[in-house]
């Protein structure tokens, strides 16, 4: 499970690591060649650099979806109490849920909060009753319903 505050290797960004990702960014496919282009700079130094930043976990490039493109319509908040058993060790088994796609133990009222996508309503009630409830350790479960994403980041994440 990553850490936000986890002690990995850090690297310095210069100007030229900055640009890489920032253009990968908006085009994840362009080749070395082209980035190199854009930079001024050989395309070896590209690929050199995309290794590094990759090696060190600074960056990854990946493909990213719209939930409505995959054909979820509900977007769900579930916040979870855990008594009995370390919240890790809940958050785990949620993490291995299919329409969980995100898992964070956090402080405060609730000690796990988790993102849910859903095709529809009708995949609720089995998703809260015989799943999420019967992982032992579940103390309550509350569910907020996304009425409207305003922000969403996908830019910045943890590389694991």
């Amino acid at each position: 499970m990553a850490k936000v505050n986890e002690q990995t290797p850090t690297i310095q960004l210069d100007e030229v690591d900055k640009k890489i990702i920032a253009l990968l960014r908006r085009d994840g496919r362009a080749t070395n060649q082209e980035l190199a282009r854009k930079l001024g700079v050989a395309a070896a130094t590209v690929s050199a650099r995309i290794r590094r930043l990759e090696n060190f976990k600074a960056m990854k490039v990946v493909a990213v979806t719209d939930f409505a493109a995959l054909g979820y319509k509900v977007l769900l908040a579930v916040g979870v109490q855990v008594q009995g058993r370390p919240a890790e060790h809940v958050a785990q088994e949620l993490a291995r849920l299919s329409e969980v796609f995100s898992v964070h133990v956090v402080t405060g009222a609730r000690d796990i909060e988790t993102l849910v996508a859903l095709h529809d309503f009708d995949e609720l009630h089995s998703l809260l009753l015989r799943d999420i409830a019967k992982i032992k350790g579940i103390r309550s479960i509350e569910c907020g319903i996304a009425a409207e994403v305003v922000k969403y980041n996908f830019e910045v994440a943890p590389i694991s």
